[in-house]
């Protein structure tokens, strides 16, 4: 995104570190944990490199019409996984907004920067705000610690934390925010 140099170091720190955390998340023991580890750990590493600023590092142009389709494809697989339970559509929604960002900084140069006049659609970066948002005040809500210790006194490991999960996914969702509005 096009915004000061500090603020999108920091974004890319936030969103580079949740996608490494999900990468170890897909060594659990749990199935559904793993699944959901990769997809998330996908949107960790796609954000940071959208997060690099533009002053330090400008992408050939490929990169965004790359972005778009690799987040396209990733939207049609948690379309087909939504179908087991609603849980998988906040993947979807997250994947669709990737792939929006993605088309937006794929335009002319400068017409994505605010101070150019462009910005995407304000309908649907206002939608995608209110979305996450939300999104972000209710996981906030249910970040609530579960515990170190597994049901039969054995140590849980790092990829079955599930307060670390759950503030992985508050932390993508901050960065999403923080990413549509600079849009």
């Amino acid at each position: 995104m096009h915004g000061p140099a500090s603020p999108g170091w920091l974004l890319f720190a936030l969103c580079a570190a949740s996608g490494a955390y999900c990468l170890l998340r897909t060594r659990s023991a749990v199935e559904e944990q793993r699944r959901a580890a990769g997809g998330e750990a996908m949107m960790g590493f796609g954000m940071a490199a959208m997060a690099v600023p533009a002053a330090v590092f400008t992408p050939p142009a490929w990169t965004w019409p790359a972005c778009a389709v690799v987040f396209a494809g990733a939207a049609l697989r948690a379309l087909w996984a939504a179908r087991t339970g609603p849980h998988h559509l906040h993947h979807l929604v997250g994947t669709l907004a990737m792939v929006y960002m993605a088309v937006v900084m794929a335009g002319p140069p400068g017409a994505h920067h605010p101070a150019h006049g462009g910005s995407g659609l304000p309908l649907v970066t206002g939608s995608l705000l209110l979305y996450f948002a939300g999104y972000v005040l209710w996981s906030g809500v249910r970040l609530v610690p579960a515990g170190p210790v597994a049901p039969g006194g054995a140590a849980v490991g790092w990829g079955d934390r599930p307060e670390l999960a759950r503030a992985c996914r508050l932390s993508m969702g901050i960065a999403m925010v923080a990413m549509l509005l600079t849009l």
